[in-house]
C-alpha cells in the first residue's frame, strides 16, 4: 500500500496525528508554463545561465522520490512514463499521481496571454494510458470566475471527466483556483466565492464520484477552518503557490496543518530551492511539529552552509515572511 493510502485512511477514520499530514510534490509544470517550469540549472555559486533539461529534471523528481519523504509525486503522463522507464517508482511507497487536465489557465509559457482570459478546459492526458502506465490518480483543476458561460462550460467538462473516471476506475482529486479573470467580484470577496463555487459543484455527487481530496488556494485562516469544518468528508489540500521566501514555504506548512488542511501540494517552493531535498526535509519536520518555521529556516541554511551552496537569499532575507496572507496570521 502507497504511504499516501494509509495517512488518507486515518484522516478519514478521525484518527489524524501530526505525521499523517500528506505532502505532495508537483512536479507537473511542463503541462502548463513548459520549459522553464523545470528551474534553472544552478552552480553550487548559485549562478545560472539556462533552464534545466528534461533529463535532468527527471533526474530531480527521482532524487525527491528516492529521498522517500513525499507522499505525492504529481507529473505529466509522458515525465511518468520516462520515470517508469528508469524503474524510479518500483517498491516505491510514493504515489505516482498525474495531471489529468491542462485548463488554459495553466498555459502560462513565455509569451502566452491565455491567462487573462476565463479558463476554458482542456485535457491532453488519456485515463486509460495513464492507468497502463500504473497511475489510477490524477489531478483535475477547474477555475470558477463568476462568468456564466464560461464556468457552466467548465462543470460540463467536469462532469464528462468523471464520466470517463469511472469507466476507467480511476481516481482524482480537485484542484480549484482563485479566479483567474473575475467578473464582478471584490478582492475580499473571492475566499468565500471560492469556497461556495467549490462546495456547490461537490454537492451533487456521490460519494464514489467525489474528489480524494482538494487542492486549493491558501486564502486564510478564516476561509480555511470553514472548509475544513463544513464537511470533514472533505479532505482539503493547499498549493503552494509562489516560490517566495524559504521561511514562507516552512510557515505555509505550519499554518495551513494548524488550521485544518491536511495535505500540501508544492511545485515552485520545492523545485526553485536551492536544495530541494533539504526543503522538502525541513517540511516534513515542520509538518510533524518537529521544528518552528523560523527554528527550520536556519536549519536549513545550515545545510546549505556544510554542503557549499551559496543561498539565493541571505538567512536575515530568507528568515522573512513576505507572503500578505501569511503575516496576516503569523
Amino acid at each position: 500500500m502507497y504511504r499516501m493510502d494509509e495517512k488518507l485512511a486515518q484522516i478519514r477514520a478521525g484518527k489524524y496525528a501530526k505525521g499523517d499530514f500528506i505532502i505532495a510534490d508537483a512536479k507537473d509544470g511542463d503541462m502548463g508554463p513548459s520549459i522553464n517550469s523545470t528551474g534553472p540549472h544552478r552552480a553550487k555559486d548559485g549562478t545560472w545561465s539556462r533552464y534545466r533539461t528534461r533529463a535532468e529534471f527527471l533526474d530531480k523528481i527521482q532524487a525527491v522520490v528516492e529521498q522517500d519523504i513525499v507522499d505525492i509525486m504529481l507529473t505529466s503522463v509522458s515525465n511518468l512514463e520516462a520515470l517508469n522507464e528508469r524503474g524510479v517508482y518500483s517498491n516505491s511507497r510514493v504515489k505516482p499521481v498525474i495531471r489529468a487536465n491542462d485548463a488554459t489557465d495553466c498555459w502560462v509559457f513565455r509569451g502566452a496571454s491565455y491567462a487573462s482570459e476565463p479558463s476554458r478546459p482542456f485535457r491532453t492526458a488519456d485515463l486509460a494510458v495513464a492507468k497502463s502506465l500504473g497511475a489510477d490518480l490524477g489531478l483535475y483543476s477547474i477555475t470558477f470566475n463568476n462568468d456564466l458561460d464560461a464556468d457552466y462550460f467548465s462543470l460540463e467538462e467536469f462532469a464528462a471527466f468523471r464520466q470517463d473516471a469511472l469507466q476507467n476506475d480511476f481516481k482524482y482529486f480537485l484542484e480549484v483556483f482563485n479566479p483567474n479573470a473575475p467578473l464582478g467580484l471584490a478582492a475580499e470577496d473571492i475566499p468565500a466565492f471560492v469556497n461556495d463555487a467549490m462546495i456547490r459543484c461537490l454537492a451533487g455527487l456521490s460519494s464514489r464520484e467525489r474528489p480524494e481530496f482538494l487542492k486549493i488556494p491558501y486564502n486564510g485562516p478564516a476561509a480555511l477552518e470553514e472548509l475544513a469544518s463544513f464537511d470533514p468528508s472533505v479532505i482539503v489540500g493547499i498549493l503552494g503557490g509562489g516560490a517566495g521566501t524559504t521561511r514562507d514555504c516552512l510557515e505555509l506548512i505550519a499554518q495551513i496543518e494548524r488550521y485544518g488542511a491536511r495535505v500540501a501540494l508544492f511545485g515552485r517552493k520545492i523545485n526553485l530551492a536551492d536544495d530541494p531535498l533539504e526543503m522538502v526535509r525541513m517540511m516534513r519536520a515542520v509538518a510533524d511539529g518537529e521544528l518552528n518555521s523560523e527554528a527550520a529556516v536556519r536549519e536549513y541554511h545550515g545545510s546549505l552552509a556544510r554542503n557549499g551552496i551559496t543561498p539565493t537569499r541571505a538567512l536575515d532575507e530568507d528568515v522573512q515572511i513576505t507572503e500578505a496572507v501569511l503575516k496576516a496570521a503569523a
